[in-house]
């Protein structure tokens, strides 16, 4: 058997920063996926957003720190991952939405987002053209922004191959090999490796990895679809939110990226749960005519194509980071709900740092709102 310190179950956009991050402590990893290269499971179907303007602090943390390394990452590493800092913009419509957004500043504030209320025509000016028929104001955080999940999961990849991790690609881990209650490597359909710890990366594929050991880990995947415009001289850089619901979905969310093409996706409601990624005839009359509604002056724009990918979901739309209870080495880094890609970097980080006993006080709320044995009360107000 081969042995290396960490085995990682998934080159996606959990197991590749993790990758990244354990080799900037020293730490070997070998990283195993059964796609042909990174980024090729649900990666892939991610829009690119990347925010910090979340309501609950462990998200916040995290996601502040990923700002950081994604803004970053081409003066410290050379590769142009298409950061773009423009923000994100929450328009309220309705007194209850505006309310909502009012009671999270202080919370938000306190962990050290810069976030403010503003008025009807500082939206306007925000997000030029937006249907100003009953606009209260909303909310703008300038710093959140965008990347390109391509671009960015292949620069953590070469920086995790240059700090020692190990890629194995086409493979598949056909079994998580336990001893006496404690991890001791994989199977896969190629070979057996050796490593007292195994961190949980495979996102909605987490439920059928963990059968092999009996651990059982309330994540569920289920279906989001997203699409991408013709390329139009560009005219606002903010990722639009619209939180009210409307039949057929919840939140829908869009931005014009670096090269002038609109991204947008939106919550189906009710959830529609299952491993399925075909596209659907319905997602793009709503879509479409949600995104017309909010900023008419984009009716004539073209839809360049669709696609279809996968949320592993939790019962509270945050992760699930933390030690297994039963099964000693077995690390769990899943179930990001639609959030890998703005997640990931600063959880990294946080798992780099549990694996070598260097967690901080910040770590530790971070791990404490993501507990797999947390009680999933509630929601997230902006999940």
């Amino acid at each position: 058997m081969n042995t290396v310190d960490v085995i990682i179950a998934g080159a996606g956009s959990v197991g590749v920063p993790v990758a990244a991050a354990l080799g900037e402590l020293g730490v070997t990893s070998l990283v195993v996926d059964m796609h042909a290269s990174p980024g090729q499971g649900e990666n892939k179907h991610a829009i690119g957003g990347v925010r910090a303007s979340h309501s609950e602090p462990g998200k916040i943390i995290a996601c502040l720190r990923s700002i950081e390394i994604y803004s970053n990452w081409h003066k410290r590493h050379g590769d142009d991952i298409e950061w773009t800092e423009g923000g994100y913009t929450y328009p309220v419509y309705r007194k209850r939405d505006e309310m909502l957004l009012k009671k999270l500043l202080p919370v938000q504030k306190k962990y050290g987002l810069t976030i403010e209320l503003k008025g009807a025509e500082e939206i306007r000016a925000i997000v030029p053209g937006i249907n100003p028929k009953g606009l209260r104001g909303g909310t703008y955080c300038p710093h959140d922004g965008s990347v390109s999940p391509l671009r960015s999961i292949n620069a953590f990849y070469r920086r995790a191959v240059q700090m020692g991790a190990i890629f194995h690609f086409k493979e598949k881990i056909r079994k998580i090999l336990v001893k006496n209650g404690k991890v001791t490597g994989v199977s896969t359909d190629k070979s057996k490796y050796s490593a007292p710890i195994v961190i949980d990366a495979a996102g909605p594929f987490s439920p059928m990895l963990l059968k092999t050991v009996n651990v059982s880990l309330p994540v569920v995947p289920d279906c989001h679809e997203a699409a991408i415009t013709e390329p139009v001289k560009p005219f606002f850089k903010t990722m639009v939110v619209d939180i009210r619901p409307v039949p057929g979905s919840k939140t829908f969310y869009f931005y014009q990226n670096l090269h002038g093409q609109v991204v947008f996706c939106l919550t189906p409601d009710p959830p529609i749960v299952g491993t399925d990624k075909g596209e659907t005839s319905v997602f793009l009359p709503q879509a479409c005519a949600r995104m017309t509604h909010l900023i008419p002056r984009l009716i004539n724009i073209r839809v360049r194509r669709t696609w279809r990918g996968l949320y592993p979901m939790t019962p509270d739309g945050s992760p699930l980071v933390g030690w297994n209870r039963e099964v000693q080495g077995l690390l769990h880094v899943t179930g990001m709900c639609g959030q890998g890609l703005m997640l990931a970097p600063g959880l990294a980080e946080v798992v780099a740092r549990m694996i070598t006993g260097k967690t901080n006080k910040t770590d530790r709320i971070i791990l404490k709102a993501f507990s797999p044995y947390r009680n999933f009360k509630g929601q997230e107000a902006l999940r």
